[in-house]
This record gives structure tokens, sequence and C-alpha cells, in this order.
């Protein structure tokens, strides 16, 4: 078994190309593609489809990318815990996180925690909720970031209780008012995350039978924020999306309060690395100190 080519394999297949994988890993193409071949050829298995347009994984592939990744997890824990044993913290953790918490929180989450461990090295996989999930599932990230409810086969933590708001131009005659009701919502043009990131505010017009009078459907939380702008309609979206808002831009919370719940979630909180749990430890404590 040769931990090094799994773990090119892998990271071949993570970026979804030889030469970005090269890039990476400070390693030729020509290094990337022999390390692949040469893991096919010990295995008797073709994994990777390779064309034009990038690479694809066989049938084959598909069925070992997971089992490679588990090996390369365990290896990584290994090391982890003889470092732990010699006094040392070390790793590398991969988090799967969403805009609004990799903005609001995670820059003086991993400036603190980088101070306290220099060691461990922490990479980000910036994505909607539907794929966090994904890489949180097929073990592309430790843990991460999600919306809940999760799916049940994870281990889940709550974290935070973000506040649903009703976003609109300043000069919208909905400004002037405290809250704002899902039924007048309803008699005005709106505009709707795009589904992997549309979870909360389909569940709370499904929750109180609405059916908004959708205009545009946009997955940028940004680019809905410069839409409202325009006037061009109003729109729901998480209080910690709202911070530092244009002038003409205002929001109000819904009458009836309405929020999303944020939390941590993982395959297996047990089984996680001692690099991760370090982390997930002082993601709860910085959280509760807030």
């Amino acid at each position: 078994m040769n931990i090094e080519k799994y773990r090119i394999f892998s990271k071949v297949v993570e970026v979804g190309g030889l030469t970005k994988a090269g890039e990476l890993l400070n390693l030729t193409q020509s290094a990337i593609s022999h390390a692949v071949s040469s893991l096919e050829n010990e295995l008797g298995l073709s994994l990777l489809i390779r064309n034009r347009a990038g690479i694809q994984l066989t049938n084959n592939g598909e069925r070992l990318i997971h089992p490679i990744r588990e090996i390369l997890r365990a290896n990584d824990s290994l090391n982890q815990e003889v470092a732990a044993i010699k006094g040392i913290e070390i790793g590398t953790v991969k988090i799967a996180t969403f805009t609004s918490v990799s903005i609001q929180w995670l820059p003086q989450i991993m400036k603190q925690f980088q101070n306290l461990y220099p060691q461990i090295e922490v990479k980000l996989l910036d994505g909607n909720y539907h794929k966090i999930e994904e890489w949180i599932a097929n073990g592309s990230a430790d843990f991460g970031f999600v919306n809940l409810p999760a799916r049940e086969a994870f281990d889940v933590v709550p974290l935070h209780q973000d506040r649903m708001m009703c976003v609109m131009n300043a000069g919208h005659p909905f400004s002037h008012r405290k809250t704002v009701s899902l039924e007048l919502i309803m008699e005005e043009p709106f505009i709707m995350p795009v589904a992997g990131c549309d979870t909360d505010v389909q569940r709370i017009f499904s929750q109180n039978k609405c059916k908004p009078q959708i205009k545009y459907e946009l997955e940028d939380d940004h680019a809905i924020i410069a839409m409202v702008q325009s006037n061009l309609g109003i729109s729901i979206l998480p209080e910690m999306i709202l911070t530092h808002l244009p002038d003409n831009v205002c929001c109000r919370p819904l009458e009836s309060e309405h929020y999303r719940h944020i939390g941590l979630a993982a395959r297996s909180f047990k089984n996680v690395s001692p690099a991760a749990r370090k982390l997930m430890e002082w993601i709860r404590t910085w959280m509760a100190s807030r």
C-alpha cells in the first residue's frame, strides 16, 4: 500500500484535474500522471477516464475513492495521535462552510486557533447547503457548518439561531414597518435564493402554505441584495448576511419570527482526527464566548 499514491489520486479527484493537482502538490503533471497510472497498475483496475474536458472516475474509481479517503484519514489520524503523545499538535483539517459563516465567524476563529495551534493546517471548502452535506458524507471534509436539520446519518451539534429578515429597497413602503408579514410579502415581486441555498426560505413558505410571486432566482446573496437595491423585488435572507448593507437597502424582521439553525456536523464525532476534534472544540468555545 502506497499512501502517497493514494493521496495524489484523491487530490486529482478532489480538484478535477491532473494539472491542478500537480500545482497544489508541487509536482509536475507527468509525476501526477505516473503516480495515478502506477496505482492503477498495482490494483489491476482503471480508475480514471482522461479526456480534454478533464478527468472522470470510472465505476471502479467511484467504488474505491471512498475507502481510499478513509485510509488517508486513518493515516493522518495515526500521525496526529503519535504527535499528540509526543506533546505536539499537528494535522490538516478540512472544513466545509457557507458564505455568511466564512465572513462573520471564521476570520476570528481561524486567527485565534492558529495562534494556539500553529502546526495544524486548516483548509476551507466553500459551498451551498447541499454541497456541504455531500462533502461531509463523501469524506472530502472532516466536518462542516450545516443548516439544520441535516442528514440523519450525521452527528450534529447546534451552534446558533440566525433570524430571517425581509430585505427591500429603502424607498419601499415596507421600510416604514417594524415587521413584515408573509401575507404582505406574497403581494410583491420576490427574489428567491436558488436550490441548494433556499432551504430556509422554502421552509417558511411551505410551513405557512404561501406561494410567492417569484420574479428572479439567484444563488449569490450579494447578487440578491444588488437586485433589491435596484428595486427589482424584495427577498428574505438570514440576518448574518445583512451586515454592511448599501445605504438604499434595509431589512425588517418577519412578523412571525423565523430562524435558520446553524450547526456543526460530521459523519461521526468520535472518529474525527485529533486535529479536527481540537478545532471543533475551539469553535464551540468561541461561539459560547460571543
